[in-house]
């Protein structure tokens, strides 16, 4: 996991055909203080570097090698077929969730402090036969079922998800009395132990328009949403009554509060994604290991052109580091 001050950080290099190989690349001078270890195809990373005219310095990764600055290091694990930028391949989905399964096993044996995910394509992996919604959730499947929650920090803001990648229609049923309980637990748990927040003040977002207008545009608020808040305010949790989504973002509700939590994904993203695109960070709360990724997805349209940027890859690893600090200084306490 290596020392306090050089935290070793795992980053999966995400859909071959997409851009997560190049904005890789400018990982090895983007984030001093922190040995970084590219997981992906050490020949692809070179052909991509080769093609966008980076003078990336690539070594293969050897944990007894002592890092060296400037250098990015590439733990190489080989694509299942030869990969084109902006040509998806379900054959290469395997090489893909190796990737992920590599990181997350580097994590919980203490190889690694952190992973950090560049974007992968839900449909490919899906179109190869591996029933895929995410990174969120394979992680928590693959913690042993954990409940995790998703949060998006960025733009002075931290917004959490009660529901993830499901269809709106969907989204009520999951919202039940256990799940939220469940949710607001781990993300208060989060941000005392991830974040540093000794008390976390809470804003919990209605479902309904107009927060269900006491129940004439829905009884979500009053059967579901409010009674968790007051069982969970009985314990000392600072949260807000179910607040209605249009107003629940002015700046004076905002500085009185550490997060925002919004019923389902289209409700809180859009907004923070508005503050802080190309440089907001996805944090996976609950889970026994620290991971943050990208905001963006896989952007084949310019893979391999030059014109991806990384500005979210080097603030998800900034934030992996302040993650593992964080956690540090929790355990000495």
């Amino acid at each position: 996991m290596g020392t306090d001050k050089n935290p070793v950080i795992a980053v999966t290099s995400g859909e071959p055909a997409g851009i997560g190989p190049d904005i890789c690349l400018d990982l090895a001078t983007a984030v001093p203080g922190a040995r970084l270890v590219a997981l992906g195809s050490l020949d692809l990373l070179r052909q991509r570097a080769a093609r966008l005219g980076k003078a990336a310095s690539l070594r293969t990764y050897d944990p007894a090698r002592p890092m060296a600055a400037g250098i990015l290091e590439v733990l190489d694990l080989p694509l299942r077929v030869a990969c084109e930028p902006g040509r998806l391949d379900p054959r290469n989905s395997a090489y893909v969730l190796g990737m992920i399964d590599r990181a997350y096993d580097g994590c919980v044996a203490g190889e690694f402090g952190a992973m950090v995910t560049a974007p992968v394509s839900k449909a490919v992996i899906n179109d190869a036969g591996t029933a895929f919604t995410g990174h969120t959730e394979y992680l928590a499947a693959r913690a042993g079922g954990v409940h995790v929650v998703m949060m998006l920090v960025g733009g002075g803001l931290k917004v959490a998800l009660a529901t993830t990648h499901l269809a709106l229609q969907e989204v009520p049923g999951a919202i039940t009395q256990p799940a939220l309980e469940q949710t607001l637990r781990v993300l208060v748990a989060g941000l005392r132990t991830d974040f540093g927040v000794s008390k976390p003040r809470v804003l919990v977002s209605g479902l309904n328009p107009h927060g269900g207008e006491d129940g004439h545009l829905g009884r979500e608020e009053i059967d579901v949403i409010r009674p968790v808040i007051r069982r969970l305010r009985a314990e000392g949790m600072d949260l807000s009554e179910p607040l209605p989504a249009d107003t629940l973002f002015n700046p004076e509700r905002l500085r009185a509060a550490d997060c925002v939590l919004a019923m389902y994904h289209d409700q809180g993203l859009p907004v923070l994604k508005f503050a802080s695109f190309g440089s907001g960070v996805n944090v996976t709360l609950g889970l026994p290991v620290i991971r943050t990724s990208v905001d963006h997805g896989t952007a084949l349209d310019i893979a391999g052109s030059g014109k991806a940027e990384s500005g979210s890859l080097v603030e998800a690893v900034q934030l992996a580091v302040t993650m593992i600090n964080a956690r540090a200084q929790n355990s000495r306490r």
